[in-house]
């Protein structure tokens, strides 16, 4: 089973053209399904695999996990015996009537404004680090970017002069990505007077570098937002994805578009950018309350 494994690893690489990320999870998912699949039904060979053995490795999970977290396993599951099938690996896809448990969309956590700004001030603490804490964070927050995306991000990918960058999203599939006036100058003081002196002796294309003159870390950069939002007395939880959440929540409130944000965000579904509508409730208010004639106070009767 390990070298079809393998050859799956590749598939998702070389022709789905899957992010990191996504083929990381994919092959720890199927590594604790082979192991189950060996242990419990010393199965070793993908054509002895049934819907039933599916079924009671995905029963064991939901006693160890989340729903959510079994969807995902499932869903790397369904992609295997998918490529099993295409590849003559199997007569049939015995994962093809096998549905995902519903999940419950847990609305996602936004700071408001004022959180937002109280963080940022807290950025420029230290020179050398401060700098790269400040453009980190107004990049982030400015673009709506991706953990990933930001931190993906090399010398050749900055076009300051024109005021844009280019970032790989899911898929490594590129897009250009406007960025504000003050990201602007906070990425100049940054590449300016703080990159050089963090790279030293090293040699990087990466633009964010940690103390050792290296990419930094989604770990170091998370550390690094939680220890500057407590700092800030910010009590709402925050994670690099929050920031993202605030960003397209905050543009929603002042009037831009579902498709504009899609675009901006890197969604390829419109129903992915639309869970940001239920928190522009107070923009639809407002929008109502301007353009229905019956709707203000002073109206006639």
């Amino acid at each position: 089973m390990k070298y079809v494994l393998k050859d799956f690893e590749y598939y998702l690489k070389n022709e789905k053209g899957s992010s990191i990320n996504t083929i990381s999870s994919y092959m720890h998912d199927l590594a604790q399904y082979q192991a189950f699949l060996e242990t419990y039904h010393d199965i070793k060979k993908p054509r002895d695999i049934e819907k039933k053995h599916i079924e009671g490795f995905l029963k064991s999970m939901r006693k160890q996990v989340t729903a959510k977290s079994v969807a995902r396993k499932l869903t790397a599951i369904k992609s295997f015996h998918h490529f099993l099938a295409l590849e003559k690996e199997t007569d049939e896809n015995v994962a093809l009537a096998l549905q995902s448990p519903k999940i419950e969309k847990s609305l996602p956590k936004v700071l408001s404004i004022d959180e937002v700004l109280a963080i940022l001030n807290m950025a420029n603490e230290s020179k050398k680090l401060g700098y790269r804490n400040q453009a980190l964070l107004e990049l982030i927050y400015g673009s709506g970017l991706r953990v990933s995306e930001l931190l993906d991000i090399k010398m050749e990918d900055i076009h300051l002069n024109q005021g844009y960058i280019i970032v790989k999203g899911k898929g490594d599939k590129e897009r250009m990505v406007p960025i504000s006036d003050v990201s602007m100058i906070a990425l100049r003081n940054y590449i300016v007077k703080s990159r050089e002196d963090l790279m030293g002796d090293k040699k990087t294309s990466y633009l964010f570098l940690n103390q050792q003159g290296q990419r930094l870390s989604r770990q170091g950069f998370f550390k690094l937002l939680k220890k500057l939002a407590h700092d800030a007395g910010v009590e709402t939880e925050c994670s690099p994805h929050t920031l993202r959440h605030s960003f397209a929540t905050h543009l929603l409130e002042n009037g831009m578009d579902l498709r504009t944000l899609q675009s901006l965000l890197g969604h390829e579904d419109i129903s992915t950018t639309q869970i940001y509508t239920h928190i522009s409730q107070k923009r639809i208010k407002e929008i109502y309350k301007e353009a229905h004639p019956r709707a203000k106070e002073d109206h006639h009767v």
